[in-house]
């Protein structure tokens, strides 16, 4: 299951996507070693609101969206730019797969979080996906205070501030096409009225 995101920027409505790929399956294979499988941490968020499943009058029904406020936190990024996002987004995991492994100042394995976020922008029309993709890896608590440096001159240890985003899951393989149409449903989702939703 992917999660796309949406990043509003309240002065000048402009829109970024981020997606929470589901890499579990290549972060298992890279983080396990001879006594088991390295523990992996989620990425904290406090959830806000919950919007609930809306059916269309063409008989759809759209997934959940979900208002979350991510503390701020240091992010180690790589911005590619190759031919597709499917492209930019393997070579830029690999280089952080690299960097959290052993590829930094520290020399050692910096313990994976999840999910694996990639930034991506679209036109003003949100149906174009431009080239630059950042891959970006939350940093384990631990090392929030003081980020290994990466030894890669391509990644960078970015500090990025606290941040309403609004996700919404879907299914099946995350491409241009995939995330232009769940970027069209997300964005079409928003402009809904919101019901809260109290969770216990």
């Amino acid at each position: 299951m992917r999660f796309s995101s949406l990043q509003r920027d309240e002065l000048n409505t402009d829109v970024s996507l981020l997606c929470f790929t589901d890499m579990a399956e290549p972060i298992h294979q890279i983080t396990t070693n001879n006594e088991g499988t390295h523990a992996r941490e989620q990425v904290p968020y406090t959830l806000i609101t919950r919007k609930e499943k809306i059916r269309t009058d063409e008989g759809q029904t759209h997934e959940n969206t979900l208002k979350r406020h991510y503390e701020k936190a240091h992010w180690a990024c790589i911005t590619v730019h190759e031919d597709t996002y499917e492209q930019s987004i393997c070579y830029g995991f690999m280089k952080i797969m690299r960097y959290i492994c052993q590829q930094n100042s520290a020399g050692s394995y910096l313990g994976m979080t999840i999910p694996i976020v990639t930034v991506v922008h679209t036109d003003e029309m949100h149906r174009t996906l431009s080239r630059a993709v950042t891959v970006a890896y939350y940093l384990p608590p631990r090392h929030q205070s003081e980020p290994p440096r990466p030894h890669d001159p391509e990644i960078t240890i970015e500090h990025w501030p606290a941040a309403i985003i609004y996700t919404r899951p879907f299914t099946g393989a995350t491409n241009e096409l995939t995330i232009i149409s769940s970027l069209a449903e997300a964005l079409e989702q928003l402009f809904r009225p919101f019901v809260t939703l109290y969770l216990f």
